[in-house]
């Protein structure tokens, strides 16, 4: 991948290699928007970054989030009570609040390679930033999250269906421009999950781990795309993990980290589990690996990514049975709900500006939805896949010992070897997570990939 050598540490929004893809990346994002306008009726697009929100009683504010439908525009994350002001045929207009303040650090002056598609209009005050909104206000539709009134400026329809259902299914095929920062996502992503299993060799605790990763991808806690699951022992069984011991256990027995990062809002999400000197539970681990990259090479246009969670089941049925943990044949483990039991979460789901991107159960532009398969509540992805879609591929298989007992008492408890599930419990589990990008007749691996670049 020229483009990724090319720009494998530049995360910056002077990268040439970006600035070369982002005008049809623009010209991609307006088509999306004229469809929206037209289906909707109205003339103009408003699309507002969002407000800062001030905790209960506080004079603090909680940590800003730029709306995902703003960022897909314009690469700037940390930009609030600003608007992107979209008219067919015309430039579209970004109106960049930049305040007078000394209390509080300011945006920069607007500069990088994305200036060049704009109209900017900076303003310093809320109050300035009417003069630079269109006109006929009943003529536009708003998109962003309004809790003030004051910031939709008189404009009444905000957020209607039929345009956000639009933009929402388009948003699930990526432009070049978004492929590419999701690959420097990857690689800044892998960079933290190699100082993270460095930390984890030389016996520090969660918290350390943690502190080495968001040094290695140079992120703050709040610019990270997600809490960090830093989770050494017994902890890797919680699949949302994100407390953060202050000391390491004894003795240390394995560690699975699921962390991303993130470049010009786009994120990568990935996971990796590693034993610390136990020879069985590191075998489990590869055969983790090897069903992992199968189910990878399954992922090509046309796949229903609900009948692949389905058989990642059966797959991973195979390897309970090789582990010793369970027995029976794959069907069976499936239709009893013991493969559940070890894998309650789903395969994936699509990734983008959001780390859980919009669309993933959308069957068309109109909104009607496809249901995941009976039983698999937890699946976030059940479209039919598409060229160019970027999406997660994470099996796992833990010891959760209240879904395990859930299998008492019911032809399930049979299949079980429960002795195997005594002597994985104190290890939490094992899931392996890539983000690929669909093609044609396959995927694009971008995490093994960013790996590759960096080991």
């Amino acid at each position: 991948h020229g483009i990724m050598q090319a720009m494998s540490i530049d995360y910056s929004d002077k990268n040439p290699a970006l600035g070369s893809l982002y005008g049809s990346h623009i010209a991609s994002v307006r088509a999306r928007h004229d469809h929206a306008l037209e289906s909707s009726g109205a003339n103009h697009a408003v699309i507002f970054s969002g407000c800062p929100k001030t905790v209960f009683f506080d004079d603090q504010q909680y940590p800003f989030k730029a709306n995902a439908h703003f960022l897909s525009w314009a690469p700037l994350p940390n930009l609030p009570l600003s608007y992107i002001v979209y008219t067919p045929g015309d430039q579209p207009r970004l109106v960049y609040y930049l305040p007078h303040d000394y209390w509080h650090p300011v945006p920069g002056q607007p500069d990088g390679y994305w200036t060049g598609e704009f109209d900017v209009r900076v303003v310093h005050t809320v109050d300035e930033i009417a003069q630079h909104l269109p006109e006929d206000r009943d003529k536009c539709i708003l998109i962003g999250e309004i809790d003030n009134p004051a910031h939709a400026f008189g404009i009444d329809r905000v957020n209607p269906t039929s345009a956000i259902n639009i933009l929402h299914y388009a948003r699930g095929i990526k432009t070049e421009y978004e492929v590419a920062c999701l690959r420097l996502a990857s690689h800044r992503g892998a960079s933290g999950h190699v100082a993270a299993a460095a930390a984890f060799r030389d016996g520090q605790s969660e918290f350390d781990i943690h502190r080495a990763y968001c040094k290695a991808v140079s992120h703050t806690d709040n610019e990270l795309p997600y809490a960090n699951i830093v989770a050494l022992n017994s902890h890797g069984a919680v699949l949302h993990y994100t407390e953060f011991d202050r000391e390491a256990p004894q003795p240390l027995r394995s560690f699975l980290i699921d962390a991303g990062a993130q470049v010009h809002g786009y994120a990568s999400d990935i996971t990796r589990t590693y034993a610390y000197d136990d020879a069985r539970f590191a075998e489990l681990i590869e055969r983790m690996n090897t069903a992992q990259l199968d189910i990878c090479s399954r992922i090509r246009a046309g796949v229903s990514y609900s009948e692949l969670h389905v058989e990642t089941h059966r797959i991973l049925a195979a390897v309970l049975v090789d582990a010793g943990l369970v027995n029976g044949d794959p069907d069976a483990l499936l239709a009893t709900g013991v493969s559940s039991a070890f894998f309650p979460h789903g395969l994936g789901h699509l990734l983008g500006i959001q780390v859980h991107d919009v669309g993933g159960f959308m069957e068309n532009e109109s909104g009607t939805t496809i249901d995941p398969p009976s039983g698999h509540p937890f699946l976030r992805l059940t479209r039919l896949l598409e060229e160019d879609m970027v999406l997660t591929v994470e099996p796992g298989i833990y010891a959760i010992d209240m879904l395990l007992e859930n299998l008492r008492g019911t032809p399930a408890e049979s299949h079980v070897n429960w002795d195997g599930v005594g002597w994985l419990r104190p290890f939490g589990g094992v899931r392996i997570e890539d983000n690929v990008r669909v093609t044609a007749t396959g995927c694009e691996n971008l995490t093994r990939d960013a790996f590759a670049t960096i080991l």
